[in-house]
């Protein structure tokens, strides 16, 4: 699994748009063969977590470009069972792809993802400007 940076652009964005339906999505946009996706946000960055057993790292290609980050996956399977009079052969094909608008707060070039049992997941660090500023003391003259 690799993830590539196409394009070293930067777009403005909101915040909020982090929840558009192209990244989140509500329940019209759901069905089997796409995975569905948790999203929470950290004081330092994001996390985001796909559920996709049966796969393995190779099986990912992540890209990003734009300031979209796109997952897609495809994955062929076939079976033959050749017995006395009969030859049963089984295929099959599944495939989804998920793309996700970033904000300009994410600092693409640190992001890492991981894929362990079944849960494919990015950790989307914040760049430091965009960290929470410490509280500082105010001395009254």
């Amino acid at each position: 699994m690799s993830i590539v940076k196409r394009n070293n652009l930067v777009f403005p964005s909101l915040m909020n748009e982090i929840f558009k339906p192209d990244w989140f999505g509500g329940m019209e946009n759901y069905n089997t063969s796409v995975p569905a996706v948790n999203i929470k946000e950290n004081e330092k960055d994001f996390e985001l977590e796909l559920a996709v057993p049966g796969r393995k790292k190779e099986d990912f290609n992540i890209e990003i470009d734009n300031n979209v980050l796109t997952i897609s996956s495809e994955m062929k399977t076939e079976k033959e069972v050749k017995e006395d009079n009969y030859t049963r052969k089984e295929f099959g094909f599944t495939s989804f792809r998920r793309a996700f608008t970033l904000p300009e707060t994410i600092d693409e070039d640190k992001i890492k993802a991981d894929y362990v049992d079944g849960l494919l997941r990015f950790t989307l660090p914040k760049r430091k400007e965009a960290l929470p500023k410490p509280k500082r003391m105010i001395e009254i003259k």
